[in-house]
């Protein structure tokens, strides 16, 4: 509040400390008559400003604060002056008239104080008032930044928990079929019917659905808006915003007598939490798909391998076969030294014709046992750091085929292989390992990344348990890129230096 040199406190107890002089105290009077009146002016003028911003009301909260200050300071002031005044004119006057006069100024100053005691509690609630206003304001923020939302992240518990994303899409197209139907039928929301323009209760209808149209979309728009913004560390500040929508359009439209019923809000409300656990279960779902490719992707791999090592060791079966027959043929017709080295060759490949028979009986056999193969047990100290270890499963005939797959361009530094265990049941080992050490996962969310921080100890204990087999685990990661790398590092910066 801007006040004029002459309103001032301090112009005015001048003239107030003057008062024995008589012409100074009329003035005095005046000036502070006026001062009430525009002090009173800017206070209706404060009342009608609505104090919108939050910025304003503090500065208006502070300038009544040091206004409430300033008049405390002169009171304090003028009153240590009127009594110092006051004795020394008690002992230079004795005369009635002067002690008369004395009294009345203090009188005076009494009522001044009354009215400033009266201003200083209007002010007071005043700011009870405008603090009141700025809690409200806080209330109303809506939290959206990613890095404050992440530090007051809590786990999201499911409302619903639908068997799956085909249940939730029915859910949802129900849920949304029900608003579109009471928005058709003008039951989204509570108006009058009673409305006329120009004097035309037709005109005035119009008006009034086209009034309610506006109001539904507004809602739907700003709901669809941040419903699409829903991610699982703000989604209780979406459901903030949807309600701040709801609250702002009901006031906004009271005017036109037509509010957004309670009813309504609530399906947007079950509309955002569908939504978004829809979405949830649709990546969840999708994942599944991705590890069930990967399986079949392993699997036919894993055939293709053996149909390769079916047909050569099929053709070295006939090979060794013909040739066998192709000897016996001429041993009928040798003698002597020539009859016993045809007899020996036989001798040999007869041998390797068993060798050739006894793997193609294994293949067979992996062929149709879909459930062996390789659980193995790999690191990457240079990805991942100590003690982390990859527990997986391959069917592949050559298991460090997928070995090297894992350690391709995905990662910086390839894999140390500390144990390749051969099972007729690879599964069954693979999901026992994994059951032990669930809770050492790195990632407990997705369960397709099959990486645990334990001791090789801890998983050879479990392997014991559920494996019949000697298994040789190599304790020590040769890492060499990675060890490589940090020599080189550390060559670098004694240079450097």
């Amino acid at each position: 509040m801007q006040t004029k040199w002459y309103h001032s406190i301090w112009f005015i107890g001048l003239l107030f400390s003057q008062w024995y002089l008589i012409l100074p105290l009329i003035p005095a009077i005046i000036l502070t008559k006026q001062r009430q009146k525009e002090e009173a002016k800017h206070h209706q003028q404060w009342a009608d400003s609505g104090f919108g911003d939050l910025l304003i009301l503090n500065e208006r909260k502070e300038a009544i604060q040091k206004d409430i200050q300033t008049l405390t300071d002169e009171k304090e002031k003028t009153i240590a002056d009127l009594e110092k005044k006051k004795d020394k004119l008690l002992e230079k006057l004795k005369v009635a008239e002067d002690l008369e006069a004395i009294r009345k100024a203090i009188d005076d100053e009494k009522v001044n104080m009354e009215k400033f005691a009266q201003d200083k509690a209007r002010f007071a609630e005043q700011l009870k008032m405008l603090l009141k206003e700025i809690e409200e304001k806080k209330e109303e923020i809506i939290v959206l930044d990613d890095e404050i939302l992440n530090q007051e992240f809590g786990f999201y518990s499911p409302k619903y928990n639908l068997e799956n994303s085909q249940v939730y899409k029915q859910r949802l197209e129900h849920l949304r079929n029900q608003q579109k139907q009471m928005a058709k039928e003008k039951r989204a929301t509570h108006h009058s019917d009673d409305w006329t323009l120009s004097g035309s209760k037709t005109e005035g209808r119009k008006m009034n659905n086209e009034n309610i149209k506006m109001t539904i979309y507004s809602f739907n728009t700003d709901c669809d808006s941040a419903i699409s913004k829903a991610k699982f560390n703000n989604i209780d500040s979406i459901e903030k915003r949807i309600r701040g929508s709801y609250t702002k359009l009901n006031k906004m439209n009271a005017k036109n007598k037509i509010e957004i019923k309670g009813e309504y809000l609530e399906l947007k409300l079950a509309e955002l939490y569908l939504a978004y656990e829809y979405e949830q279960i649709k990546e969840e779902e999708r994942e599944e798909q991705r590890r069930i490719k990967e399986e079949m992707r392993e699997e036919q791999k894993a055939l293709k391998e053996i149909e390769a090592l079916k047909k050569k060791i099929e053709k070295e079966e006939t090979h060794f076969t013909q040739e066998i027959g192709s000897l016996k043929s001429r041993l009928e017709l040798a003698s002597g030294d020539e009859k016993a080295d045809i007899q020996h060759k036989i001798l040999e490949l007869e041998a390797k014709l068993a060798l050739v028979e006894k793997d193609k009986e294994d293949v067979l056999n992996r062929e149709q046992n879909t459930r062996a193969g390789y659980v193995y047990i790999i690191s990457n100290i240079g990805s991942f750091g100590e003690h982390v270890y990859k527990i997986g499963m391959t069917r592949r005939l050559e298991p460090m085929d997928r070995v090297k797959e894992l350690g391709d361009a995905s990662v910086p530094f390839t894999f140390d292989v500390h144990a390749m265990i051969f099972s007729e049941d690879a599964p069954t080992l693979e999901n026992a390992l994994h059951k032990a050490f669930h809770h050492k996962r790195l990632n407990k969310v997705n369960e397709r990344k099959e990486f645990f921080r334990v001791s090789l100890e801890e998983i050879s204990d479990v392997v014991i348990q559920n494996h019949n087999k000697v298994v040789e685990f190599t304790k020590l990661a040769e890492a060499e890129h990675y060890r490589e790398t940090l020599m080189l590092e550390k060559t670098l910066e004694q240079v450097a230096n």
